[in-house]
């Protein structure tokens, strides 16, 4: 929801791409819900190597059942565990 340069000041500390204005054909090609009364994309999160697989994914329309960060780690550090 932020404008282009409150996503750039956001996302300036963190070490992965942060996007904005998404579009409606943006949120269809990764099958996000888009809000029509508010005209925006619904949280939509993903869990990506370092290839750009996708390991995991979460889509939402309410503020609740998104990724938990603490969760997620444990998650990864599973994930990695099984690989070895």
């Amino acid at each position: 929801m932020d404008d282009p340069q409150k996503t750039t000041e956001v996302a300036a500390d963190l070490s992965f791409p942060v996007a904005h204005s998404v579009t409606r054909a943006d949120a269809d090609a990764i099958g996000a819900w888009w809000e029509p009364r508010r005209d925006h994309i619904q949280p939509s999160e993903f869990l990506l190597t370092g290839s750009g697989r996708v390991l995991g994914s979460a889509y939402s329309n309410l503020p609740i059942g998104r990724m938990d960060p603490k969760e997620t780690l444990t998650l990864l550090r599973m994930i990695a565990s099984r690989r070895k």
